[in-house]
């Protein structure tokens, strides 16, 4: 990975370690940050050695206060063309076939909630408070939430947050079925690094399949829809080695070794 300005990485095996580094702004993010993750989630994509990401906040107060407005409303210089794939450059990335984790180390505010709904799982320390406020400044959730949240805890749940902007707290999110696990803070990229280490027992290629299968058979009228549809990672993971691997480590009693390929 490069060298980044506003973001951390760090790569531990096949798992890669994101951290959002503008802790004096609550790790709220500016056009130049969404680039930097533009460029992060493009390369974590291509990486055949990378299975799996987590995304946290530096610091102990902010997972991201969500858009930087101080910097919105006062940047003067030339306008930065926004990221393709949204907010973080992870908001409008449809076809991101490698699992992404949350690990939510505070406040996760507009466009921070955005970016946890984006990541397929969201791990969060007992201080983690979600909101989509932005009604409360004339604004409205437009990088996902509005869609996002109705499709996870369903439309009344989320109008609730949605209409009022009121602040969620870690242990509510897992009672609406949003947070995945809350820990203390000081076991907060611990569980989380055990979550990717479940995953990544599993056949790279078969969680790809999974998630593109339960992602895309959402967007489908009926279960016999989504049953009968036709997803790129799940022929690929018919036509892999590791379609082959699993069923022979299993016969012959024994760890499988997974290519992902």
């Amino acid at each position: 990975m490069a060298d980044y300005e506003f973001l951390k990485t760090e790569r531990d095996g096949k798992l890669l370690c994101i951290t959002i580094n503008r802790p004096d702004v609550m790790n709220a993010l500016h056009p130049p940050a969404h680039l930097e993750f533009h460029d992060v989630f493009d390369a974590f994509a291509k990486d055949p050695d990378l299975w799996v990401a987590i995304v946290t906040g530096a610091g102990d107060r902010a997972f991201s206060a969500g858009n930087d407005l101080k910097y919105q409303a006062t940047h003067k210089g030339p306008r930065v063309k926004p990221a393709s794939s949204g907010f973080a450059g992870l908001t409008s990335r449809f076809d991101m076939e490698k699992p992404v984790i949350a690990a939510v180390n505070g406040v996760a505010m507009g466009g921070g909630f955005e970016i946890a709904l984006a990541c397929d799982l969201i791990i969060a320390s007992d201080n983690a408070v979600f909101a989509l406020p932005e009604p409360k400044v004339g604004l409205a959730a437009l990088a996902g939430g509005l869609h996002r949240l109705p499709r996870q805890i369903g439309t009344k749940r989320a109008l609730g947050m949605i209409l009022t902007g009121r602040r969620v707290p870690a242990a509510e999110g897992v009672e609406l079925g949003f947070v995945n696990e809350v820990v203390t803070q000081a076991k907060l990229m611990e569980t989380a690094k055990n979550w990717a280490g479940q995953i990544m027992e599993c056949s790279p290629m078969s969680i790809r399949a999974s998630k593109e299968a339960v992602y895309k058979g959402l967007d489908v009228a009926s279960l016999e829809q989504a049953m009968s549809g036709s997803y790129d990672a799940v022929q690929a993971m018919v036509k892999s080695q590791d379609f082959i691997e699993g069923p022979r480590a299993f016969a012959e009693k024994r760890p499988p070794n997974w290519q992902g390929k």
